[in-house]
């Protein structure tokens, strides 16, 4: 297994944000490797940041992994029917994650469709599905299997992992893209007064 010691999740979360886009992310289900690249990302930082739910080092049950060793999951709910998948960054201690907002399927992608959609459709992707596949931190949860069951979960074993290229893995690279990474404020934290604006988000945008 190539994944990424955790030496890798030691540094600064904005940095790490930013380097992960284009890495391959491995979510091991049922013995079957659901393999994505990631596309989308944002950086929370709990020492600085107000739409950190450890800001100021606030510390609560929900919160806990984001202070202990980094490269464990960080995985919490909202709304009571969605889940979101942090990586823990920084020392221990310093409680920072990297929220994965966005993913492509490179390998797996149907048991993810079916996870993701059910058996609808007749196993065939529709147009909506195709648009809102895995675009989304709720969306990819969904379609790797992961809640709050998965919470702490070691990034350097072999349930969840994180990997340079699916080549890693013995699988064929996706054809190269010309991309573009772009920046800007995070999405759905207006409540976070000047950290609202942090430009905390990464994306890639395929250029025409």
């Amino acid at each position: 297994m190539a994944s990424f010691s955790r030496e890798y999740y030691m540094g600064d979360t904005v940095d790490i944000a930013r380097s992960l886009l284009g890495k391959t992310l491995v979510r091991v289900y049922n013995g079957q490797p659901l393999v994505c690249r990631i596309t989308e990302t944002e950086a929370y930082v709990g020492r600085c940041d107000k739409a950190c739910h450890a800001y100021g080092y606030h510390r609560t049950a929900r919160n806990t992994v984001m202070f202990g060793p980094p490269g464990h999951a960080y995985i919490y709910s909202i709304y009571g029917m969605y889940h979101c998948l942090n990586l823990v960054t920084e020392p221990e201690g310093e409680p920072s994650a990297v929220l994965i907002r966005g993913l492509e399927a490179l390998s797996g992608e149907e048991i993810i469709r079916r996870l993701r959609f059910g058996d609808r459709d007749g196993g065939k992707f529709n147009a909506y599905q195709k648009k809102n596949f895995l675009n989304g931190p709720g969306k990819l949860c969904k379609g790797l299997s992961l809640t709050t069951a998965e919470n702490g979960l070691d990034l350097t074993e072999d349930a969840l992992f994180l990997c340079e290229s699916p080549s890693d893995l013995g699988l064929p690279c996706p054809s190269p893209k010309r991309e573009q990474i772009c920046a800007g404020p995070r999405v759905g934290i207006d409540y976070a007064e000047e950290a609202r604006d942090f430009p905390w988000r990464f994306w890639l945008k395929t250029e025409e």
